[in-house]
């Protein structure tokens, strides 16, 4: 670290460490995700935000190596269509988080980060990613169009899951080495699953969760004893490890639906709450232009009462928003309908109050102009306001005045002709 003297904000340059090689028909060891600092609106410190982003580098760079890896020996499996789908979604998620990495690197810019970038470094870091809507990331966890429904750590750890799942899937038989490492990579798996299992919510799905754990730790415990007396385990761990990343992508995903689900909600409560203060302001404004202006239109106002209260569900959510989205439309509709004549009527109120300053400022007198005058004045000054004929009115006294200036100087050219 270094500061500069020039604006005294801290540069922090980031130094990515060299990615190690796989050897020759072996993948990368796998990569771990780093734990990201914070929480969503709570602003990043500078120092939390280098050590953040120093890690996501380097676990970027050794995943994508990885996942190279792991392509290669499933376009040399002899099964390599039954890992397409799984690499190709792996590739793809990836790709999201290696695209949130380089906005989260323009954000921090070297460690010049004030306050407000470092609010827009948390709204990063665990706001859900962007991602392409037909893109095969999108299939993981679908959601509004052009968002996952993930935050960059979810996706970091969904990323360790299915690259496991991957390596589980594609390795040759295991050494007594790799064995103890893959053992200990499918305990940490199991105790990320049981962190999540205590966040489900109490009932079924939290009870089915703690029965899948329960089965994991029970075949973990019986593929360890049987590696301690020295008997061959490649054929029970592969299917263990492979289960394990699934439920934990499972799990993963589930819990990202879940917060997913609870910011919609909040997010159709304040909208409901907004077009709520709405529809009763378009009510009065209704009333207003139904006791000031005739004809007026006849439209009726949305009733929001009718849609019940937000609901819990995810898909009912969804469609909850969508009906919010009709009646804002709908509000819309008749604001404009109510409020344009209310705004023609001023109009030719302003317009009448204009004439008769004019006539009085000038004197200059019209039997038949002053007469339109006085009758639109008259008309616009009635409640309800008759618009049809006030617009007539003011049509015809525009029409009229306009017959005498052209006669007017009509006039003028032919006396100045004669002289």
């Amino acid at each position: 670290m270094s500061t500069d003297g020039s604006d005294g904000d801290l540069d922090v340059s980031l130094s990515i460490d060299p990615i190690p090689q796989p050897a020759a028909g072996g993948a990368l060891p796998g990569a771990v995700a780093p734990d990201a600092p914070g929480r969503l609106g709570s602003p990043l410190a500078v120092n939390e935000a280098f050590a953040y982003l120093r890690d996501l580098g380097i676990w970027r760079d050794k995943r994508k190596a990885e996942l190279d890896s792991l392509d290669a020996a499933a376009l040399a499996s002899s099964e390599r269509d039954s890992f397409s789908r799984d690499m190709l979604v792996s590739m793809a998620l990836w790709k999201a988080i290696s695209d949130r990495y380089d906005l989260l690197t323009v954000t921090f810019d070297s460690g010049r980060v004030g306050p407000t970038e470092a609010a827009r470094l948390s709204t990063l870091v665990w706001g859900r990613l962007d991602v392409a809507p037909n893109s095969a990331a999108a299939t993981i966890s679908p959601a509004t169009s052009g968002a996952l429904g993930l935050s960059l750590p979810e996706a970091c750890r969904l990323c360790d899951a299915m690259t496991s799942s991957l390596r589980a899937r594609l390795s040759l038989e295991p050494s007594g080495a790799e064995v103890g490492t893959r053992l200990k990579d499918v305990r940490a798996t199991i105790e990320r699953i049981r962190d999540h299992v205590g966040m489900a919510p109490a009932g079924l799905e939290r009870e089915a969760a703690r029965t899948l754990l329960t089965r994991l730790e029970q075949r973990l415990v019986d593929v360890t004893d049987r590696a301690k007396r020295g008997a061959e385990v490649g054929g029970l761990l592969a299917p263990l490890e492979l289960e394990a990343a699934g439920a934990e992508r499972d799990l993963i995903v589930g819990a990202g639906r879940r917060v997913e689900t609870a910011r919609d909600a909040a997010r159709a409560a304040q909208l409901r709450d907004e077009l709520l203060a709405r529809s009763v302001a378009v009510q009065q404004l209704v009333d207003r232009c139904v006791a000031t202006v005739i004809p007026a239109p006849r439209l009726a106002v949305p009733d929001l009462r009718a849609l019940g209260p937000v609901p819990a569900d995810g898909p009912a959510v969804d469609s909850y928003l969508k009906r919010l989205d009709a009646v804002s439309r709908a509000l819309t509709v008749v604001h404009t309908a109510y409020g344009e004549p209310l705004a023609e009527r001023d109009e030719i109120s302003g317009y009448a109050g204009a004439l008769a300053v004019e006539a009085r400022a000038t004197g200059v007198t019209d039997p038949d102009l002053d007469h339109l005058r006085e009758r639109l004045a008259t008309v616009v000054a009635e409640v309800p306001t008759d618009l049809r004929r006030a617009r007539a009115l003011r049509d015809a006294y525009q029409a009229y005045a306009m017959s005498l200036r052209t006669t007017d100087t009509s006039s003028g050219r032919k006396g100045a002709s004669s002289r």
